[in-house]
Formats: C-alpha cells, structure tokens, sequence
C-alpha cells in the first residue's frame, strides 16, 4: 500500500510498505479519506523539527472501517470514524483520570505519523491503511450530516487548540481572551473560534503574519498586527492568554500581557531543551501557566458535540484543499491549514 513517509531533510516520498494487519482480537483497520495537516506536520516537512526519518506522515484523520478484530462490539466494517492521534487503551489508571495522552498500556507518547517521539511506527494517517489498537476505546463515530474533513482535524489540532481555551473560559465565564499567533498558525485558529463561541466578551488576536490576522478576523476576532518577531510591549492586560507563536518572544509577551491572577497557556512548543521565563515577573504577579500535550482520545467527544450543534467550525480554519494523492506537494505549503481529501469525499 502507499505510505506518505517523511525521509529526512525536506525530502518527503511515497513508499509502498505492506498493508496493517489485526494483531489482536480489540483491533481495526481504518481507510484514511480524509486528513487535515497539523502544525507540527507543516514543521517537519520544512526539515525544521530535528526529528530523524524515516517515518510514516499525517495523524489527524476521518475515515472508513474497513476490518475489526473478534472482540470489537461497537464498530463494524464500513463505519465512518475519527480517529484521535494518541494511542490509548481506555482502561489504565492514566487512562480512567483522563489522561489519554500519557496510556501506560503503550509506550510513553505512541502516535501516529511521529515515531521519533515514542519509537513505534504506529503507521501514518497519509497511508492507505492504518491499524487501530483498542478499537472500542479509541474510535469516535463521525457525526452525521458533517464533512469529514470538517472533523478530521478533530484527531488533534482541532480539539487541543479548542479545549485549552474552552476550559479556562469554563472557569472564568465571559472574560476576554488573548490570542498570540505564530507557528501554532491553525492552532491559534481554533483557539479564537473557542473563545468566540464559547462567550469570551471580547477576542484579541496579535500575530506578525498578514495572511493569519485576516483569517482570525473573519473568525470574528480584533486584531493587532505585531512588529516581525513578536518584540514589542503588550497591548494590554487579559485574564486568559493563549501563546501559539512558541517563540522566546512570544512567550515573554504573553506573560507580560497576563493581568494579576490570570491564565497564560502555552500551546505546541518549540523544539530547544529550554525556553526562558521570567520567573520574578510571574510571582509578583500571580500567573497561573499550563503548557501539555491534549489528552485528545478524553477531550474529543466534548468537541464532536460543539460540531454537532453548531457551536465549533473547524472548516473554517481550511485554507487549501488537495486530493488525497497529491499530499507529497501539497504537505509543505506554508498556508495555515491543508486538507487532504479522496476522491468523491467531502
């Protein structure tokens, strides 16, 4: 079968690898039709993330059941599912608190299309197939009436940059929100389509790049264009920041533009050993920082539903659109998002 494999460097081919089978009765094969580019993806095609090939690309995807294992009870051949990009069991006491990105049943990290994160080429959602482990557990059924490369981006992306602003606005209800973007480019996206829908009363975006102030704007959010490099003094004060920019710049500014007692999140990261912050600053001041991986496979469900009824449009953050085969050309376009799409699929 095809595999979309990123070789090293910027060099990113089709190889033909033999075809995922069942290796234990809770598994499933799932056909890939529909993949979203993460942030990260975009990374690693321009031989900028250090991680060593070869390796299978592409993790968030939508797609058909094609087979299942004899214990599989909640899912049959030919059910449309997403498929979230963290393997995780369900069932481990990691798993039972929520923490699905950190399964004890795997090894530490086990995804798709990044086996230099955690040694195990799980296979990439740019394949023709793609084995499922925990099939029952893992699996989420597509809604009905979507797109799937609406909800493809779901697996991942999707739902981390929606659920790190969600919540914090569960937690302080109606208050303004701080959008920093930058490399995390489709992450910021859906952070401002968050705080957007989920009541934040008033929606900043800051970014140096024309191409993404006008995206965040039609996403409904009130834009500052920065000077190139994010160096510059804030523009005020906000309870909840969100950093997608994951620069030393960008993170010094979202800690300067938190106000006493507020939310800085860090979201993506870059890829240095350390990142320096200013400690005195966050004491006297009282921030309150988060920087993780998503607990995708926990948060997707939650997610689903705000697609379902409306309340989330991850569409909307799609800046390209290219048949499934042409993802080795199409995978390092520096536009915000690409989908990669088969033929006859929405």
């Amino acid at each position: 079968m095809r595999q979309l494999t990123y070789v090293g460097g910027t060099r990113i081919e089709w190889w033909d690898v033999p075809e995922p089978k069942l290796q234990d009765s809770r598994d499933a094969i799932v056909a890939p039709l529909a993949v979203t580019r993460c942030d990260l993806d975009l990374t690693i095609a321009g031989g900028r993330s250090g991680l060593p090939g070869p390796f299978a690309l592409g993790h968030e995807t939508a797609g058909r059941v094609v087979d299942v294992g004899d214990a599989v009870r909640n899912f049959v051949p030919g059910d449309l599912v997403i498929v979230p990009f963290q393997i995780s069991c369900g069932e481990c006491a990691s798993c039972r608190r929520g923490h699905t990105n950190a399964c004890t049943s795997v090894p530490f990290r086990s995804s798709y299309g990044l086996k230099p994160v955690c040694g195990i080429e799980y296979g990439g959602a740019l394949s023709d197939l793609i084995r499922v482990p925990f099939a029952d557990h893992m699996l989420v059924r597509q809604p009905r009436g979507h797109a799937l490369s609406q909800t493809a981006g779901l697996a991942d992306g999707a739902t981390d940059g929606f659920s790190a602003v969600a919540n914090w606005l569960k937690q302080r209800p109606g208050e303004e929100v701080l959008v920093i973007g930058g490399s995390g480019q489709s992450l910021s996206m859906f952070a401002v389509q968050a705080a957007v829908s989920r009541g934040a009363r008033r929606v900043v975006y800051v970014d140096d790049d024309p191409q993404r102030l006008a995206k965040a704007k039609s996403l409904g959010a009130e834009v500052h264009e920065a000077p190139k490099g994010l160096t510059m003094d804030p523009i005020g004060r906000f309870p909840i920041v969100i950093d997608a920019a994951a620069t030393d710049a960008s993170i010094q500014l979202a800690f300067h533009s938190a106000e006493p007692n507020g939310i800085c999140q860090r979201m993506y990261g870059d890829f240095t050993h350390t990142t320096p912050v200013p400690l005195r600053h966050m004491y006297g001041v009282g921030i309150t920082f988060r920087v993780s991986r998503v607990n995708v496979r926990a948060e997707l469900p939650e997610c689903v539903g705000h697609v379902e009824r409306g309340h989330f449009h991850p569409e909307r953050v799609i800046t390209r659109r290219v048949r499934f085969e042409d993802a080795h050309e199409a995978i390092g376009d520096p536009t915000i998002r690409v989908a990669f799409v088969r033929d006859g699929v929405e």
